[in-house]
């Protein structure tokens, strides 16, 4: 059991980043800097932690939206129910396809909203990303750099 507890605890995200490093050094490569490179990875983990909390912020937003669609969605459906109830007036009258129609406006409008906020989160998500790609593109350059 004991040895298990030590397993856990040697899984922590700082100790895999030590231990990756001491793996490094052993084979002493000229002309890196283990430090650099080890910043680096950490500035990757911390990107994708980033992109993951705008996603996962995205998502939420989504479920809200969503559930406030659903619940404005019932109230004029029971809104319109109760004006085509014969104690108003019966029938099909131009007041009953103007509420119909208004319902159909207003959730064609929060679908279109909900589609860019998922598009929104998505561009955001991706936005972490690619600056992080690029920031590695300029290392790994300076890095080829030769010394002077």
């Amino acid at each position: 059991m004991e040895q298990l507890t030590g397993q856990a605890q040697s899984a922590s995200p700082s100790s895999l980043f030590g231990d990756f490093s001491k793996l490094i050094e052993q084979f002493k490569l000229p002309g890196i800097d283990v430090h650099l490179v080890m910043e680096a990875r950490r500035k990757d983990v911390e990107a994708l932690a980033a992109a993951n909390r705008t996603a996962f912020e995205g998502i939420q937003s989504l479920g809200r939206k969503q559930a406030e669609i659903l619940r404005t969605t019932l109230e004029e459906v029971q809104s319109l129910v109760k004006h085509l109830t014969p104690a108003a007036g019966g029938g099909t009258s131009a007041g009953t396809a103007e509420v119909v129609q208004q319902a159909l406006q207003k959730t064609f409008t929060n679908m279109r909203e909900l589609a860019e906020s998922a598009y929104k989160s998505q561009s955001d998500a991706f936005a972490i990303i690619k600056q992080r790609v690029q920031e590695n593109i300029r290392e790994v350059e300076s890095l080829l750099q030769p010394k002077k």
